[in-house]
């Protein structure tokens, strides 16, 4: 009786996921979006691979040889129907690391590794699509200058995408699956270190807009909808009337924005859950649903972004598949070399990462399609054959992973196969639970040289409940902050904090005529007699005091640099906190404060890092002198202009005073660097171009040295 229930789950499998064979066609829409029918089974799920941030450079070829060892040969057998590179192609980088601009023989390289991962991976090239990255577009004065690379080795250009919005769609006998791919580099593309934000517009947002839309009038397909670029949203300034694309893709309810740029250097849970609300920061990977729209349409306004790892280090790749309108991915290492084989659970999906905050309502009501739950699936990529392929459901009720059903999975058969999907019947009923990380999903495939492959244990909730996913305090610090929107209050901020110590003191004797002094404080240990003593030390040192007032001053008011920001070009720009101003090419107009928020990469570590220690240094510079000072005084018991011997004290010894010296020189060191990278960046001359900025506090931090080291 068992078997034939087995046998009988076998053919509904079958049933399930048969299928009419496709044709494929390509057309060509009105608003120049692919349509590419998909060709062979399974017909419910298709799939695409993306990478990023390959930084090949001229500097570094192993990156270049690795991709075309390791990526053609495992695209032969992954077959995915799209292929998406988000950004920073090439790496525009000089050895040191510190000159940023484009070199040809990068794109010349990437052009030529392309074309032979296309030869050995079979695929087409027009399957094929790639976007800029910031480092794609260090010192582009405009998109079609010389400089522009991009539109002459790319895959886009060479194929004839030139707009900055390309989209495809993916249409089976059952769905449709858009994906919209967005160029969002700054329009005058500047040197680095202040090319760091994407820089959306609103003629963008109305094309990314209009794409999104394509299949909104025709709903006799259901669309699963897709974005991917190279900025994550936390590094995206907003448009000129304030919108961002965050505000598009939630009208879409895409399911999600693949993007690269940061790299896994700052942690392996670069994803981040969005839904409407204006989070400057958001604390967790999931964003509460606003409460300003309660509405029934706000409701379902939500998409995942998931940015994913570098080729340059990491050797990342990623297979995104769409099962049934479920995304799901799986992200591969290829440090170690080429692998055989990959495995991608596509249902049930891993609770953490599941789309839909609305499923658990959903599967109570049984307005979802409860087929869709009566399978285990997976795609299994291999280049070996495979002896077999399991599923393992662990319970994890009592803090130990205990074995409830071990399933063996079947490759189910078409007569024109793109790839293996594999199935096997099970009560899904049977792991409904309010907990959505009791039960954890395992599979493992073995091949006929009995190498076994396995996937991390993922939980999963057939009722729709989300698990959750903590990010560490890196992941946080740049998937979390809008720093588009953080950056001014940040500088206010700071600026205000320096300016209210600095005017502390005067403001406390002009409300009082008590003597803040070190004597008085030592009488009467108090929070304001302490603070009152520690801010007039640093106003008696006038020259010092003027000097920090005076550079808060030129900060706001005047400009910073003074540098090169295009490739090989002679005319200068200026920078403020405002951003850039530089001759617009080949207009004679400028272009005023372009790079905002970009120089906050400059702004904000200068001041946090520089201004900041500096002021508190010069404050315990003040400090020491007086402690020094009463320190005699007690020792001679003889007026303030008497000598004295000092003692073997600490404040005889004045080892306070060589401590801050041992601070000052790391400070100068941090700031030596700093300007040496600048110097480099827009080939400045410190005492031509910046010598405020360079100059200003190491000059004030010796005056204060000196006017300190005699009482």
């Amino acid at each position: 009786m068992a078997n034939i229930k087995l046998i009988a789950s076998l053919v509904t499998i079958l049933m399930v996921f048969s299928y009419t064979t496709q044709q494929t066609t390509s057309t060509i829409d009105t608003n120049s979006s692919r349509v590419i029918q998909v060709k062979g089974g399974p017909d419910s799920v298709i799939w695409v691979v993306q990478l990023s941030d390959l930084h090949f450079s001229v500097h570094h070829p192993q990156r270049a040889l690795d991709f075309i060892n390791f990526v053609g040969p495992t695209l032969s057998f992954i077959n995915p129907s799209l292929v998406l590179i988000t950004g920073d192609l090439t790496d525009g980088k000089s050895k040191d690391l510190l000159t940023m601009k484009q070199d040809e023989r990068e794109w010349v390289e990437y052009q030529t590794v392309i074309e032979d991962v296309v030869k050995k991976s079979g695929l087409n090239m027009d399957i094929f699509y790639d976007v800029r990255g910031n480092h794609d577009n260090f010192g582009v004065p405009y998109v079609g200058d010389s400089y522009d690379f991009f539109s002459k080795y790319s895959v886009n250009a060479q194929v004839g995408r030139t707009g900055k919005v390309n989209g495809v769609t993916l249409q089976t006998g059952k769905r449709r699956h858009l994906f919209v791919g967005i160029d969002s580099t700054m329009a005058v593309g500047l040197r680095g270190p202040t090319n760091l934000f994407g820089h959306p517009t609103d003629i963008l947002l109305r094309e990314l807009d209009s794409e999104l839309s394509q299949w909104d009038t025709e709903p006799t397909k259901p669309v699963t909808k897709i974005s991917f670029g190279h900025f994550p949203l936390s590094f995206s300034a907003t448009t000129e009337s304030g919108k961002t694309l965050k505000d598009i893709f939630l009208k879409h309810s895409i399911s999600a924005y693949l993007c690269g740029h940061l790299h896994t250097r700052f942690g392996k849970n670069l994803k981040r859950h969005h839904q409407p609300g204006n989070n400057s920061i958001q604390l967790n990977i999931y964003q509460p649903p606003s409460q300003s729209s309660p509405s029934a349409s706000s409701e379902n306004q939500e998409f995942w972004e998931w940015e994913m790892g570098d080729w340059r280090k990491s050797r990342a790749m990623r297979i995104v598949a769409i099962d049934r309108g479920h995304t799901s991915f799986v992200d591969i290492s290829l440090t170690s070399g080429f692998k055989e084989t990959f495995i991608l659970p596509t249902f049930p999906l891993d609770s953490r990462l599941m789309w839909r905050s609305s499923l658990s309502t959903e599967y109570e009501r049984q307005t979802v399609d409860q087929s869709d739950y009566m399978i285990i699936r997976a795609l299994v990529f291999s280049s070996t054959p495979l002896l077999s392929v399991v599923a393992q459901v662990y319970d994890s009720q009592f803090g130990a992973f205990v074995s409830v059903l071990e399933a063996s999975m079947t490759k189910l058969e078409f007569d024109n196969s793109r790839g293996d999907l594999y199935a096997a019947p099970w009560n899904y009923k049977a792991f409904e639970d309010p907990n959505p990380e009791r039960y954890w999903l395992q599979i493992e495939a073995i091949d006929i040289y009995g190498k076994s492959t396995l996937t991390d244990l993922r939980p999963f909730s057939i009722n729709g409940v989300r698990g959750l996913i903590s990010w560490t305090w890196k992941e946080f610090m740049v998937m979390g902050c809008q720093w588009a929107a953080l950056y001014l209050p940040i500088l206010w901020l700071c600026l205000g904090l320096f300016l209210f110590v600095l005017l502390m003191p005067i403001a406390m004797t002009s409300v009082s005529d008590k003597q803040y002094t070190l004597q008085n404080f030592l009488v009467n240990k108090n929070f304001i007699n302490g603070v009152g003593w520690v801010s007039t030390e640093l106003f008696r040192l006038r020259l010092v005091w003027y000097g920090v007032l005076g550079y808060l001053i030129y900060v706001v008011l005047f400009p910073w640099l003074c540098g090169l920001v295009l490739t090989d070009s002679n005319e200068r720009g200026y920078m403020s906190y405002k951003g850039w101003v530089i001759a617009q090419p080949n207009v004679s107009s400028r272009l005023e404060y372009i790079a905002f928020p970009d120089i906050m990469v400059i702004v904000i570590p200068h001041l946090v890092f520089v201004v900041f220690p500096s002021l508190l240094l010069l404050t315990g510079f003040a400090m020491e002198s007086e402690m020094y000072r009463i320190h005699l005084l007690a020792l001679s018991g003889k007026k303030q202009d008497d000598h004295c011997d000092t003692s073997k004290s600490c404040a005889g010894r004045r080892w306070i005073r060589k401590f801050l010296i041992l601070v000052c020189l790391g400070i100068l060191y941090r700031h030596y660097k700093s300007c040496r990278a600048l110097m480099k960046a827009y080939e400045m001359n410190p005492i031509l171009h910046f010598p405020v900025y360079s100059l200003w506090f190491p000059l004030l931090l010796a005056y204060a040295l000196y006017r300190t080291h005699r009482v």
